[in-house]
């Protein structure tokens, strides 16, 4: 499935490894130095930091993301839910047989 991440970046859900707080990733060295190591190698997309709420860490990039991590979080899970709604309609295709 997909999460649209605002900006019109859409990611795969299975390829999201961490969403962290933009406010936080400042406080730490370690995701700071990431961060700079990341740019330096064009891994990340829409650097705008002054209005990221968010940083969204996939396995190829690093986006920055207008949307908080709750919203992000919140869509995660609609999907893991949509996901789960799907398997159960195919087990009652299946009864209906």
């Amino acid at each position: 499935m997909f999460i649209h991440i605002g900006n019109d970046n859409v990611i795969r859900s299975d390829d999201v490894i961490a969403i962290i707080d933009n406010n936080l990733v400042s406080s730490s060295t370690i995701n700071e130095q990431m961060l700079f190591n990341q740019k330096k190698d064009k891994k990340v997309v829409d650097p705008e930091q002054d209005i990221a709420k968010s940083v969204v860490i996939t396995k190829e990039f690093i986006y920055y993301s207008p949307l908080s991590v709750l919203t992000l979080k919140k869509r995660a899970s609609m999907i893991s839910t949509i996901s789960k709604l799907e398997d159960y309609s195919e087990a009652f295709e299946e009864m209906e047989e």
